[in-house]
């Protein structure tokens, strides 16, 4: 069993910058990448970023590439992992959540590829 838990969303006006921060804590699994993903009301969810076991690997979205950044500490037991978001634009919008991948073979865009998600935490970026 993962425990993902996600915070650090808010208000924030267009241009400005917010830190999103996640918590993953594994009982007994290996956890591996971790991917940031967002859903806009009435939409998909949507890839963001995602990150290697290492740290070393990094995808981004098309949309968000040059302006976040995604990153991850890891501890026994436990991977922390942040995605810091500058300039941002009000189609950034969204509840954004955090996963988590047990399988070795994979850093993957795709939302089905990951075992373990968080609630989810706002996004609003006012015009």
């Amino acid at each position: 069993q993962v425990q993902v838990v996600e915070s650090g969303g808010g208000l924030v006006q267009a241009g400005g910058s917010l830190r999103l921060s996640c918590v993953a804590s594994a009982r007994t699994e290996s956890i591996q990448s971790m991917g940031w993903f967002r859903q806009a009301p009435g939409k998909e969810r949507d890839f963001v970023a995602a990150v290697s076991r290492s740290g070393g690997i990094t995808y981004y979205a098309d949309s968000v590439k040059g302006r976040f950044t995604i990153s991850r500490t890891n501890a026994k037991n436990t991977v922390y992992l942040y995605l810091q978001m500058n300039s941002l634009k009000p189609e950034d919008t969204a509840v954004y959540y955090c996963a988590a991948d047990l399988d070795v073979a994979t850093l993957s865009r795709q939302p089905r590829e990951y075992d373990y998600w968080g609630q989810g935490t706002q996004v609003t970026v006012s015009s």
